[in-house]
C-alpha cells in the first residue's frame, strides 16, 4: 500500500509539471506570440542570431518541441532557410537545457508567490495581461512540483526494490538510455524526464555513469515528438525535425562510449552533486551544439536528399464543394478557405523573392512561374465556384461576402502577376547582372519588403475576421507605405545627384522594385474597403477621420 501512495504521489507530482509547463506555454504565447513567431521569422539572418532566437523562444515557451514545431513551418512557408533552422533548434535544445538548470537551482520557495502574482496579473482586463498571469501561474505550478517530486522520492532512498532496479540499469546502459527515452516522448518533454532524473539523484542512489545514461536518453527522446507531429507534413518540415534528431541521435552514440571518461571528468569539477543530472544535461547540449553547428549545412543537404520534395499532384481546388452550393452560408466558406490558399501562395512567392534579394540566390526563384499558374488556376475556379452560387439569388450578407471574397481573389491574382513578371524579373536582373544596391538603398527596399509581407498576414487575417481594427490599421499602413516609397525615391534621386557608383548602376531596378512593391500593397489593402465602407469611414479613396470609441 505505502508504494502505491509513493507512486501515485510521483506520478502526480509529474503531472503538475507537465500542467506547469502547459501553461506557460500558453500564457506566453497568448502574451508574446506573435512577437516570438516574428522574431524566430525575422532573426535568422545569421547563425548566430538563429541560435540566440532559438535560445530565446524556448527559454520563454519552456518547450523545445514548440520551438521545433514552429520553425518547421516557417521552412515550409520559405520563412527560413534550412540551413539557419537547424541551428535555431540547437539553440532551442541548449534553451531547454538552461530552463532546467534554472528550474532545479532551489528556488521552490518562490511557488506561492509567483501563483499568487499571476492570479493577480491574470485578472488584468488585456489578453496580453492574461496570458502573462498565466505563464507565472504555469512557471508557480513547476515549482511546486519540483517540491512535490522531493517528498514523492523521500521514502524510495530505503527501498530495497528501487535499489535493485538501479542496480538493473546500471549494467544495461541501452535499457536505461531507451527507458528516459521512451518517458520523453510519452510526456513529450525531455525537461519533465530530466527533473524526474533530478529527484532520482537526489536519493543518492544513481551513479554518475547512470545519470548521464539516463539524461542522453531524455535528450534522445525529447526530438523524437516533433518528428511524429510533422510525419504527414511536408517534405521541408519533415527535414528540419528529422535533422534535429539525427544530431541528438549522433551526439548520443558519441558519448555512450565515453560516459565512464564523461563521469571522471564531472566528478572532479566542483558540482552540487544534487545537481549533477541537470549539470549534465546543460554541458550535453552545449558540446553538441558546438559540435553540430559547422555541419549544419551538411546536415540540410543530406535531409534534402533523404527526405526529397514529393511530386504534389493536387493543384487544384481543395474546399469548392459543388454540393454545397445549395447552403450558400457553407459555399462561401469554401471559398474563404480556398482563398486563403491563394494567399498562402503569394505570400510565399513574395518570401522567395525577398530571400533571392537578399542573398543573391536565384534558386528561390525557380518554383514562382509554377506558383503563379497555381494562382491563376485557383483564382479561376473561386470565380466560377462563386458565379454557380451566384445562380442561387445571392442577397443581403451574403451577397456583400461573395463580392468581397471575389474581389480579394482577383487582386491576389493581380500581385501574383506582379511578383511574377515584375518584382521577380528584377531581382533575377540584379543577381544575374551582379549588381549591388547602396547600402542606404537595400536597406529602403529591404524594409518594404518586410513591411509588404507583414501587410499580407494583416489582410489574410482580416479577410477571415473582419476585424475592424485591423482593417483600419491595415487602411492607414498604405500611407504608411507610400511615404515610404516617396522618401525611398526622394533618397535614391539624392544618391544619384551625389554620383554614388552602385545607385547609378541600379537605379531604374531600384525605382521598378519600389514602383511594385507600391501597387502590391494597394491590391492587399483592397481587402479592408468593404470593412471600412460599411463603418461609413471610407469615402472614395480617402479614409475620415474615425470618431472617437468608433
Amino acid at each position: 500500500m505505502e508504494s502505491t501512495i509513493v507512486i501515485i504521489n510521483l506520478f502526480g507530482a509529474v503531472a503538475l509539471l507537465l500542467f506547469g509547463l502547459a501553461q506557460v506555454k500558453d500564457g506566453v504565447t497568448r502574451a508574446f506570440g506573435t512577437r516570438l513567431r516574428t522574431g524566430l521569422a525575422t532573426g535568422t539572418q545569421s547563425g548566430l542570431r538563429s541560435f540566440v532566437s532559438g535560445f530565446v523562444a524556448t527559454v520563454a515557451l519552456q518547450s523545445s518541441s514548440a520551438t521545433a514545431l514552429t520553425v518547421a513551418s516557417f521552412v515550409e512557408r520559405d520563412l527560413i532557410r534550412a540551413r539557419m533552422a537547424q541551428i535555431v533548434l540547437l539553440g532551442a535544445n541548449v534553451g531547454t537545457a538552461v530552463t532546467a538548470w534554472i528550474v532545479a537551482t532551489g528556488i521552490e520557495w518562490l511557488s506561492p508567490l509567483l501563483i499568487l502574482v499571476g492570479l493577480v496579473v491574470h485578472r488584468g482586463g488585456s489578453t496580453a495581461r492574461k496570458g502573462g498571469g498565466t505563464a507565472l501561474i504555469g512557471i508557480g505550478l513547476m515549482l511546486l512540483s519540483l517540491h512535490l517530486l522531493s517528498m514523492a522520492t523521500e521514502p524510495m532512498r530505503e527501498s530495497p526494490a528501487l535499489s535493485a532496479f538501479i542496480r538493473l540499469l546500471d549494467g544495461a546502459w541501452p535499457v536505461a538510455l531507451a527507458l528516459t527515452a521512451l518517458l520523453a516522448v510519452v510526456s513529450s518533454s525531455s525537461l519533465a524526464v530530466v527533473v524526474l532524473v533530478l529527484s532520482l539523484a537526489s536519493t543518492g542512489t544513481l551513479s554518475t555513469e547512470l545519470i548521464i545514461v539516463l539524461i542522453l536518453g531524455a535528450n534522445l527522446g525529447g526530438a523524437i515528438p516533433p518528428v511524429l507531429a510533422t510525419f504527414s507534413g511536408p517534405a521541408s518540415a519533415r527535414r528540419i525535425t528529422t535533422g534535429n534528431l539525427v544530431v541528438r541521435a549522433i551526439g548520443c552514440l558519441i558519448t555512450l562510449p565515453l560516459v565512464a571518461f564523461a563521469a571522471e571528468l564531472l566528478e572532479t569539477l566542483p558540482l552540487n552533486p544534487a545537481k549533477l543530472p541537470v549539470d549534465a544535461h546543460l554541458a550535453f547540449n552545449i558540446a553538441l551544439a558546438l559540435l553540430a553547428w559547422p555541419f549544419s549545412g551538411l546536415l540540410s543537404d543530406l535531409m534534402k536528399r533523404l527526405i526529397p520534395t514529393a511530386e504534389d499532384p493536387d493543384t487544384g481546388p481543395k474546399f469548392l464543394d459543388a454540393q454545397a452550393l445549395s447552403t450558400p452560408v457553407v459555399a462561401l466558406a469554401n471559398a474563404t478557405r480556398e482563398v486563403l490558399r491563394v494567399g498562402d501562395l503569394i505570400e510565399r512567392m513574395l518570401v522567395r523573392v525577398e530571400n533571392a534579394f537578399r542573398h543573391n540566390d536565384l534558386a528561390p526563384l525557380a518554383e514562382i512561374e509554377a506558383m503563379e499558374k497555381r494562382v491563376d488556376n485557383l483564382q479561376q475556379e473561386v470565380k466560377i465556384y462563386l458565379s454557380k452560387l451566384g445562380r442561387e439569388g445571392l442577397e443581403g450578407e451574403n451577397l456583400r461576402r461573395s463580392l468581397a471574397v471575389m474581389d480579394y481573389a482577383i487582386n491576389l491574382e493581380h500581385t501574383g502577376d506582379i511578383i511574377e513578371k515584375g518584382l521577380g524579373e528584377q531581382v533575377r536582373k540584379k543577381i544575374s547582372g551582379s549588381l549591388k544596391f547602396s547600402e542606404d538603398g537595400y536597406q529602403e527596399l529591404k524594409n518594404l519588403f518586410d513591411l509588404t509581407i507583414e501587410n499580407l498576414r494583416i489582410a489574410q487575417t482580416i479577410f477571415v475576421t473582419g476585424d475592424f481594427n485591423l482593417a483600419l490599421r491595415l487602411m492607414e499602413m498604405k500611407v504608411d507605405v507610400r511615404k515610404a516609397e516617396k522618401l525611398s525615391a526622394e533618397r535614391h534621386l539624392e544618391r544619384l545627384r551625389d554620383g554614388r557608383l552602385e545607385s547609378l548602376q541600379t537605379s531604374s531596378l531600384h525605382l521598378d522594385i519600389l514602383r511594385d512593391l507600391k501597387r502590391i500593397n494597394a491590391h492587399i489593402v483592397s481587402v479592408a474597403h468593404p470593412i471600412l465602407d460599411d463603418s461609413g469611414l471610407l469615402r472614395e479613396s480617402r479614409l475620415r477621420q474615425a470618431e472617437p470609441g468608433a
